[in-house]
């Protein structure tokens, strides 16, 4: 398992072997940032003078991997606890004919590789050494005034690739910044071109965004921007109502638990404007798994099933307490309505009963109705799922009555056939 302390650690130690190479090595990116704003970086990268090979010859062949060597990235294997550190070459980019790579690179500097990032906040190094910020972006001052601003021109940094768009979003909710307004202004003017990115990195993108408690900050961006429109048409608001759906949208995404996964707060944010099949639709479109998808399917149609908890028939319920998704549909009608959040405290009460009174075995199976001379059939699912409810709602107690219902439907039904003359 991979520590904090340990990541660290490894990290101070990669730049202190390429340093006692004779190289030049920072931290860059993501854990410098972090370590600024005063939370634990997820991970650490090094950039450095030393070319791919240099990096390989010095770590080992066998604690390296070249990853993306042709882009002068070479991960380098620590410990099991510590994890691994991709040390990245100072570099140049070419032009992004594909929107999303360079169409190369060149080994550069530490100053011209910072200049080629995407936000200021990204694009700071730092010494481990002597614990220092190497800054040639203006990065701490934008940390300090809590801005977060492209680097250089920001219509030529999204036009390198679009999803930086989405990023600059992403990053001003979770960070609660404010956006530097030419960074704005260009993510409004070219929004509608978000759609070059491949379906699976916005998706990626949108998972990291509504998995963070700024989810509703980050969707308020996303409509300001116009990046909602582009991305997520669904819930951009046309008239009055509409707007208002949305304000009690926000309202709740913001009421979710804070540790709220991404199927949750998705399925949260849909249910007010599109059905389950729209919800799917999104889900498609944006090419999640099989897992996500029926997750918020699920979700988006049971969302108010639990509100009438405590007027509805066991037989009703209980099939949804024990059901796979029930601790996300417990916390979406908790952050619905104080009336959600009583009902989901009488489902919570309910849930800690003992498992033998919550899901009892069923008192009736396939194999017991073809023991008893019923013809096999499609007839079994609708006999099983009614003697099923009828067992949960208390009016049959064992297998000897519940046969006997099961005769009683068939005689029923065979004389429903026999004075209808079919």
């Amino acid at each position: 398992m991979v520590t904090p302390e340990d990541q660290r650690r490894f990290a101070v130690e990669v730049v202190r072997r390429l340093r006692g190479a004779g190289f030049e090595a920072y931290w860059a990116g993501g854990c410098v940032r972090d370590q600024l704003l005063g939370r634990t970086p997820k991970d650490y990268d090094v950039a450095t003078s030393a070319v791919p090979d240099q990096v390989r010859a010095l770590f080992g062949r066998r604690r390296t991997l070249a990853i993306g060597a042709a882009f002068g990235v070479i991960a380098v294997i620590g410990p099991t606890a510590a994890g691994m550190v991709e040390v990245t070459t100072f570099r140049r980019d070419a032009p992004y004919s594909d929107g999303r790579h360079p169409d190369s690179v060149s080994f550069s500097s530490a100053e011209e590789d910072a200049s080629r990032r995407d936000f200021t906040i990204n694009g700071l190094f730092y010494d481990p050494s002597e614990q220092r910020v190497i800054d040639f972006v203006g990065g701490q001052e934008d940390l300090a005034q809590r801005r977060l601003r492209a680097i250089g021109d920001p219509r030529h940094r999204f036009a390198e690739d679009k999803l930086r768009m989405l990023r600059a979003v992403r990053f001003a909710a979770t960070f609660a910044f404010s956006l530097d307004p030419s960074t704005r202004e260009a993510i409004a003017a070219m929004a509608a071109e978000i759609h070059v990115v491949s379906p699976e990195r916005i998706a990626m993108e949108m998972r990291r965004l509504l998995a963070d408690p700024s989810r509703a900050a980050g969707v308020q961006l996303m409509l300001e921007t116009k990046l909602a429109a582009a991305i997520l048409p669904e819930i951009v608001p046309h008239d009055e109502p509409e707007r208002r759906r949305l304000d009690d949208t926000l309202a709740r995404l913001s009421r979710l638990r804070a540790d709220a996964g991404f199927p949750l707060a998705l399925a949260a944010l849909l249910y007010p404007f599109v059905a389950a099949e729209g919800a799917a639709a999104v889900c498609d479109r944006w090419r999640l798994s099989n897992k996500e998808t029926e997750r918020v399917d699920w979700l988006v149609r049971h969302h108010a099933a639990l509100l009438e908890a405590r007027a509805m028939r066991w037989s009703m319920l209980q099939p949804l307490l024990i059901a796979e998704g029930i601790d996300d549909l417990l916390a979406l009608t908790e952050a619905s309505s104080s009336a959600g959040a009583a009902a989901a405290a009488h489902c919570r009460s309910l849930l800690a009963q003992p498992r033998a009174v919550l899901d009892p075995p069923p008192l009736l199976t396939g194999d017991d109705l073809l023991a008893h001379g019923i013809p096999s059939g499609p007839q079994y699912k609708t006999l099983l799922q009614r003697v099923r409810a009828a067992q949960l709602d208390g009016a049959i107690h064992d297998k000897i009555e519940a046969l006997a219902m099961v005769e009683q439907w068939i005689a029923e039904s065979g004389k429903r056939k026999a004075e209808s003359g079919t």
